[in-house]
């Protein structure tokens, strides 16, 4: 059985935050292609038994390193409890498509889209790019109406898929309605709403300080260092039964305890997943309902979704708000429809307007720093604003998640992806001029 540490990791891993065995693994030799790779090629988890040297399991399998991860991406809930996100018993309300032959034509024409990557090296066309990418699901809405969609790798329709750290912007986007609402005050500090944080470092922050993530607090995701806080995170978040000896925080809530200060909350933007689990407990215990429930009373239920989501939830049943959702692709979509529209889907108003505004308006572009294929980028409520020409602005999950919401092109595109490498700065020179060469192309095609 694989150590107790690296399970932990590889549990926290999978549900958002960054991994270390899939970029070990490709510093050392190039990875399987994405068809090589493909999950149903590999033959993970076929027959009836499975063989032996393809069961996936947890824990003693390394269940979300590459290529494994191609099919655990698909299969959160087989690893780790969860909650659910409930849809409702409402019917789901349909997305607009064009006509079987419209969306022939689409696809052919936006396969055949070429761009040039960040590199400037050689022209990539957009198909090449969902294989660069290794792309599980494409969906791509135009002015309303669903314009392309592609399903690869271990994801069908009908399936849902591992949202990483967009869940950040989920729990972000409910922070920034109870906001607009006058039901959370963004100048109060988190000692003033939560308590019992005591002494931690949390506890002199200001509820927009960690909803934009500028708070001074002391967090590693070193995962090459042994004595890195992720790895007492990730012990503390383990929903697996704790060890008789041990003695350190149980759940995501008792570690925001007893973070220790690391600088001056407000003066710079540092990725943290860490504040997005205060920024869940803060939401909680203002609207006195778990992150699962409010997403469903307030998105979920609201905007004619398809499918039930889930969250991933530590030991004590708590959510993981920084990374724990697995949805479908179109909810998702039905979701940067939402931003896109400034709260209004299917004719109904679901939050006000200035939610999407605000987000969309973005951070502090001068606290924003160390990210190069984002250069002039800010974060703002858990969402990643690009200012760029076309206004765009994104939810953003390792291994290639994204929905991406471009204004200017009215355009929403929603990638679901099992990349082998946690990182989104390798995957962004092959993404974000794709994005643009395709919202070009619409508003060409106009």
């Amino acid at each position: 059985m694989r150590s107790l540490k690296s399970t932990l990791a590889l549990g926290l891993a999978c549900s958002g935050l960054a991994l270390f065995a899939p970029q070990a693994a490709s510093a050392q030799q190039a990875p399987l292609s994405a068809q090589d790779s493909d999950p149903r090629v590999l033959g993970w988890m076929q027959g009836f038994p499975s063989p032996e040297d393809k069961i996936i399991t947890q824990p003693d399998s390394v269940y979300f390193s590459f290529p494994r991860l191609r099919w655990s991406v698909c299969h959160l809930r087989e690893f780790l409890p969860t909650e659910e996100i409930s849809k409702g018993l409402g019917a789901p309300v349909p997305l607009p498509y064009f006509t079987p032959d419209e969306l022939g034509q689409y696809a052919k024409e936006i396969d055949a889209l070429t761009f040039m990557p960040m590199d400037g090296k050689e022209p990539m066309t957009w198909a090449q790019s969902l294989d660069a990418n290794y792309t599980d699901g494409l969906l791509i809405i135009h002015k309303g109406k669903v314009v392309y969609e592609k399903y690869s790798g271990c994801l069908a329709e009908d399936g849902k898929h591992a949202a990483m750290s967009m869940t950040k912007s989920v729990t972000g986007l409910l922070a920034q309605i109870l906001v607009a609402e006058g039901k959370l005050d963004e100048t109060s500090l988190v000692r003033d709403i939560i308590p019992e944080i005591g002494s931690s470092a949390f506890a002199t922050a200001t509820v927009r300080q960690v909803m934009d993530m500028t708070t001074g607090v002391k967090y590693s995701e070193n995962y090459a260092d042994p004595k890195a806080d992720i790895w007492v995170y990730s012990a503390a978040a383990s929903p697996l039964p704790k060890a008789k000896d041990y003695k350190g925080p149980n759940g995501y809530w008792e570690y925001l305890q007893q973070v220790p200060a690391d600088g001056k909350h407000g003066e710079t933007f540092h990725y943290k997943t860490i504040n997005s689990d205060m920024l869940g407990w803060i939401i909680s215990r203002v609207s006195g309902k778990s992150v699962t429930e409010l997403a469903s009373e307030r998105i979920w239920r609201r905007m004619g979704a398809e499918q039930d989501a889930y969250q991933t939830v530590d030991g004590k049943g708590v959510p993981f708000a920084g990374g724990g959702i697995t949805a479908g692709l179109r909810d998702l979509g039905r979701l940067g429809l939402l931003m896109l529209n400034e709260g209004v889907i299917n004719g109904k108003r679901l939050f006000p307007a200035e939610v999407a505004q605000r987000i969309r308006a973005g951070g502090d572009p001068s606290k924003f720093a160390g990210f190069p294929t984002i250069p002039n980028g800010s974060y703002t409520s858990q969402w990643w604003v690009f200012h760029n020409q076309h206004g765009a602005y994104a939810a953003r999950g390792v291994h290639g998640q994204t929905v991406y919401v471009d204004p200017t092109a009215e355009m929403v595109l929603v990638r679901f992806a099992s990349f082998p490498s946690a990182a989104n700065g390798r995957i962004d020179p092959t993404s974000l001029p794709a994005y643009q060469a395709v919202a070009e192309y619409l508003m060409a095609k106009e």
